[in-house]
């Protein structure tokens, strides 16, 4: 889609070239969650020559942030990005294309890590009026396990925010419009791990032992039957199996341990916790009628992402003052999100979805790429946000 079609978002041309540059070199160095040092002693560096006036590192593993402080007292405004890549190979003839073989930015953290650092450029030539602006660059965003341990970090108490904002690109909308949910943005979700473990013996002699195929063979249909409804409303419950194991990859024995991997899924925390009773019932109730020893265990855990109303209303200001393009919906997207812990901290809360184009190809495939102009809008409209609730704009 041309350019044209994007709003006018009033970014020096010298600051977007930069933004750009440190784009394509963020995406030719990921990380993936969790090993995110280099990427993060980048941003750091650059925050540092920016002049910021506080910087924390070493949050939840290798996460950054940075302070801008305004003259008088006032709320604190976070906007926060993600640190990490994904362990995909990239597919692609770019310029800038990732130097490592099996990881790759495809889904737009290079991106949204540039945005925050346009922000910080605007803060280091002025300043806001009154209270403060945090950046937060948080890593392993993918796992769902480092934005609580963030929150945990006896640091937080120094950043904790008023109000928190992030952006995340979204493909299949049109190139720099924008996607606000009026409530739910982001499904709850979490991986469930179930471990089977009966007695093991030789291949011949099969009676001998106790096997978990029949109850595995149970799990991988009556786990998905759980899922209820298709429209993403309150009651939409989805089980996805993703993974199974049965022994080991050999003729000789009959399998004593057996592994069933599924992906729960839910609007409401509320219909997270139904759905993970009723599958944690069916899967003790099939390892009892079977005689199988069970260990279940959680991965990947996310609470929905809910924005608040009036993190909505700031905004709904802030992309009219912009000229962006606006679209208020009630349905939340299927993926999910950690940056619901900052709500879920006492935050106003929003997170905000800017189209990457109609024919972008989708989040974690591996010849997305992260639009380069999309960052003066999404560092635009963070600057509106920070100009309403602290310069009285």
């Amino acid at each position: 889609m041309p350019d044209t079609r994007l709003p006018v978002v009033s970014l020096p041309d010298d600051l977007i070239a930069a933004l750009t540059d440190l784009r394509h070199a963020l995406h030719r160095a990921p990380e993936i969650s969790g090993q995110e040092e280099r990427t993060a002693a980048r941003i750091a560096s650059e925050l540092r020559d920016l002049g910021a006036d506080q910087l924390w590192t070493g949050l939840g593993g290798h996460g950054v942030a940075a302070a801008f402080d305004g003259a008088g007292a006032g709320p604190t405004i976070m906007i926060r990005c993600e640190l990490d890549g994904l362990p995909i190979p990239e597919v692609s003839n770019l310029p800038y294309r990732s130097e490592v073989p099996e990881n790759s930015h495809v889904c737009g953290h290079d991106g949204h890590m540039s945005m925050v650092i346009g922000v910080a450029h605007a803060l280091s030539q002025r300043r806001p009026v009154r209270g403060r602006v945090v950046l937060l660059f948080q890593p392993a965003e993918e796992t769902g396990m480092v934005a609580p341990a963030v929150v945990a970090d006896p640091r937080w108490a120094e950043m904790r925010p008023d109000f928190a904002f992030a952006i995340h690109n979204l493909p299949g909308l049109e190139l720099g419009a924008i996607e606000l949910c009026q409530r739910t943005a982001c499904c709850a979700s979490r991986g469930m791990q179930v471990q089977l473990t009966g007695k093991s013996s030789h291949a011949a002699q099969p009676q001998d032992g106790l096997s978990p195929a029949v109850a595995m063979a149970q799990l991988m249909q009556s786990l998905p039957a759980l899922s209820e409804g298709d429209a993403l409303d309150d009651d939409f419950k989805l089980a996805t199996l993703t993974h199974c194991r049965l022994g080991e990859a050999t003729f000789g024995i009959a399998p004593g341990h057996g592994e069933v991997r599924a992906t729960l899924r839910a609007v409401t925390d509320a219909g997270m916790h139904s759905l993970i009773e009723a599958a944690v019932g069916e899967v003790q109730a099939v390892a009892a009628a079977q005689g199988l020893d069970v260990d279940i265990s959680w991965h990947d855990v996310f609470s929905a992402t809910v924005n608040t109303a009036a993190a909505n209303e700031h905004v709904i200001r802030a992309a009219n003052r912009q000229g962006i393009p606006l679209a208020e919906v009630a349905t939340p997207q299927r993926f999910s999100e950690d940056f619901a812990c900052y709500g879920l901290d006492g935050a106003e809360a929003a997170m905000i979805f800017v189209g990457s184009g109609v024919d972008q190809p989708q989040l974690h495939n591996p010849d997305f790429d992260f639009p380069d102009a999309l960052l003066p809008v999404g560092t635009g409209l963070f600057l509106a946000l920070v100009d309403q609730l602290l310069n009285g704009n």
